[in-house]
């Protein structure tokens, strides 16, 4: 009996891995457009920020207790015509693992600034896994539409995986005086308690102090709401961090709406941005969730 128990949570475990391997392997691509501050070249700064899921690669065995996985990533920004604006390549190779039937393998994650004019272009990300003859290639595109907004705005709305950190760092990762984590694919799993968030506003009066307005939602109507204060410093942006917390929400979609108003009394509209999220409680996340309590 015993034997056919071991031999039964082999035959599973196997299947369950060559399950994984017969999925084409999946990429997830969030863009962040924030304004180029250089004043002789206009245009925007955009952040590219990759993520590559390993449960779907194949892992090879290296050694005996040694199993690892290998994949490439293109990246490339095309103009409207179709010519390359950026390309570039990168080869990610996960960790070794000692067991392939581990069920929890970390995503490898990074993030590309690439600097271009504003216009219209075509931001495309290809994931080839480098252990898989066929089956083994994904591709996925996106519309990029950069210009500056006339009068104050908001940059695009990063949401992260933790809360922003002071930083005097000078990486991909720091931004604002902060270092920043990500949350793939807008995605919050098991264990995630707050939704926080980074971006910046530009061209707002200086010296003025404005009002900013979080209005976190979902379509069944579920919100939370919390607003702070902020005055904008004279020529450069003026970072807008913060958090809110998940527990009113359902499992699902989620929209988080920042607002800022201005004038007397703080009654004024100026500009406001939106982010969409996901709430997964039941998935696990390893770069966005701590251990459930």
């Amino acid at each position: 009996m015993r034997s056919f128990l071991l031999v039964t949570a082999f035959l599973l475990s196997l299947v369950a891995s060559l399950g994984a391997q017969a999925r084409p392997p999946q990429i997830i691509i969030d863009v962040a457009r924030f304004r180029n501050l250089n004043k002789v070249e206009k245009g925007a700064e955009v952040e590219v920020y990759v993520t590559v899921p390993t449960q779907s690669l194949t892992y090879r065995q290296r050694a005996p207790k040694a199993f690892q996985s290998a994949a490439t990533v293109t990246l490339e920004i095309l103009k409207a015509d179709g010519k390359p604006a950026y390309r570039e390549v990168i080869t990610l190779k996960p960790p070794v693992l000692t067991d392939t039937t581990i069920a929890i393998k970390n995503p490898q994650s990074f993030l590309k600034r690439v600097m271009l004019p504003d216009g219209k272009y075509t931001l495309r990300g290809t994931v080839k896994d480098q252990y898989r003859s066929t089956g083994g290639e994904t591709t996925v595109e996106k519309p990029l539409v950069l210009e500056e907004p006339k009068g104050p705005f908001l940059t695009d709305v990063v949401l992260l995986a933790k809360p922003a950190v002071r930083s005097g760092g000078d990486d991909n990762f720091a931004r604002g005086g902060y270092r920043l984590t990500r949350a793939p694919g807008n995605a919050y799993a098991r264990g995630a308690e707050n939704v926080f968030f980074y971006t910046e506003l530009l061209n707002a009066p200086a010296g003025q102090p404005l009002r900013v307005h979080y209005h976190l939602t979902t379509p069944d109507g579920s919100a939370a709401d919390a607003d702070a204060t902020l005055t904008p410093q004279s020529g450069r942006p003026t970072t807008v961090v913060g958090q809110l917390p998940m527990g009113p929400l359902p499992e699902g979609p989620f929209t988080l709406f920042i607002e800022v108003y201005g004038g007397p009394g703080g009654k004024t509209l100026l500009t406001g941005h939106r982010a969409v999220g996901q709430r997964n409680p039941n998935e696990y996340a390893p770069d966005g969730a701590a251990v459930p309590r």
